[in-house]
């Protein structure tokens, strides 16, 4: 039987009205999560949203996007500890409006602290804190299945799922589904976008066709460039292909919110 703290700890805890945390999450790695997570919290941004972007990837790829580094070594697990404020290790961006919780390390052993710390909602308790400050919190999610991935889904408002056209990233999104199914009471929507998409490929083509009414993003040089500038493809290169596709997929998550509130 759980524990009257452990039954609080599940309850749905207070959210300002019009924040929202959004997960981009695959089981698969290599799908653009990172590229994608650190892009829509500009474009939320720019959208006049307060936005923090918080790096759950032990490889950092969210932070040196935006030219941050952790501040220390081991400091990133700890915020789920609750001694630590998640807020002491904020770091502030080039950008108005665009905040960065970075990853370290420590976060390959997050997984192991969440078990042993044995509480089923510890970041979407820490999501609905930050959300005092922030409107839209990005996650930027590890590809794996375990008491992290069941976490994010519990604390998420949306899931978005990054899919390059192939038969492993469809396989992919059906784990993915059977892993939000499976770790929550009130699923959250599910929002499959085709990432690194070119059209001149068959597959490619096909896998448009067959779903018409999912975003995309293109396979494009100004989204590798990300990496190159250490910024979202709207600060570099903002009349692009790439960057107005970017900005479509905004609009469509903002509309996916706004259902949900209805």
């Amino acid at each position: 039987m759980l524990s009257a703290v452990a039954r609080e700890d599940e309850d749905e805890g207070p959210r300002p009205e019009n924040s929202a945390t959004i997960a981009i999450y695959s089981v698969k790695g290599g799908v653009g999560k990172t590229t994608f997570a650190a892009n829509l919290a500009w474009c939320s941004a720019q959208d006049g949203h307060s936005t923090l972007l918080w790096d759950l990837d032990a490889a950092g790829g969210s932070g040196f996007l935006y030219g941050l580094e952790p501040k220390g070594s081991g400091l990133a697990e700890d915020v789920f500890s609750r001694d630590r404020s998640p807020t002491r290790l904020i770091q502030r961006t080039a950008w108005d409006g665009i905040d960065v919780l970075p990853a370290d390390e420590s976060i390959r052993a997050l997984d192991a602290q969440l078990v042993r710390i044995g509480k089923r909602r510890r970041l979407a308790k820490l999501t609905e804190e930050l959300a005092g400050n922030y409107a839209r919190i990005v996650l930027d999610c590890p590809p794996v299945m375990n008491e992290l991935s069941a976490q994010v889904v519990r604390a998420a408002d949306l899931v978005i799922v990054p899919l390059p056209p192939s038969p492993l990233s469809a396989r992919a999104f059906d784990l993915v589904v059977r892993e939000i199914a499976g770790n929550t009471r009130r699923h959250p929507p599910i929002l499959p976008v085709l990432s690194m998409l070119d059209l001149r490929r068959a597959l490619h083509k096909q896998a448009r066709d067959a779903n018409p009414n999912w975003p995309t993003v293109p396979y494009a040089s100004a989204v590798e460039q990300c990496a190159v500038h250490r910024q979202p493809v709207g600060a570099h290169a903002p009349q692009s292909p790439a960057a107005q596709q970017f900005a479509r997929l905004w609009n469509a998550i903002e509309a996916k919110l706004a259902e949900r509130r209805a």
